[in-house]
């Protein structure tokens, strides 16, 4: 009888590729510096047809190197947890928070406001590993979903409009993309 084992080789693979995900951001966000934030400018302009590309970029483009760095800490851990899950489950919570984080972000966003930043990302990431828990009824998505809730659950109040500034929009969108990928 075989003891069901944890597969290290892909957290190894995950924490791989969320260092090169990462690195990526700081690069794009050193040459956004040097550029006098000109990239910034390809970021979610609300109701603007010019600015729906933004969906595409914003997740790439941030304020600052402190705005990147608030985000690398989950980017990292919550991204490595996931693609340890599969790359399949990686790819549709990705896509699925970023494309609904922008949507959202572009139609609930006052005029005249420009969204950037991966918290939409991360905000999708966080709703599918704990709402995954509870649908797959499976031990480990459980134990590793409760661990997101007590971990990064507080966060899931960013959701709310509570600070000027801080895109509650693309929070809520991405939240709503985890839950959608969950479900899928």
């Amino acid at each position: 009888m075989q003891s069901a084992a944890f597969d290290w080789s892909r957290l190894r693979k995950g924490a791989i590729v969320m260092a090169i995900v990462l690195a990526g951001l700081w690069l794009i966000e050193g040459i956004d510096t040097i550029s006098n934030h000109a990239l910034d400018l390809l970021g979610i302009r609300p109701w603007d047809l010019v600015g729906l590309d933004g969906i595409i970029f914003a997740p790439l483009l941030h304020a600052s190197f402190a705005h990147l760095a608030a985000n690398s800490v989950p980017l990292f851990v919550l991204g490595t947890a996931l693609w340890a899950s599969g790359l399949r489950q990686w790819i549709v919570a990705t896509v699925t928070g970023w494309i609904t984080s922008g949507i959202l972000a572009w139609l609930l966003t006052p005029i005249h406001y420009l969204v950037i930043g991966a918290s939409g990302v991360i905000f999708g990431w966080i709703t599918y590993l704990i709402v995954r828990g509870f649908l797959s009824r499976r031990w480990p998505h459980i134990i590793l979903g409760l661990v997101v809730a007590f971990a990064y659950g507080s966060v899931l109040l960013g959701v709310f409009p509570m600070s000027t500034g801080v895109s509650w929009q693309g929070h809520l969108g991405g939240a709503v993309g985890g839950i959608l990928a969950a479900w899928l």
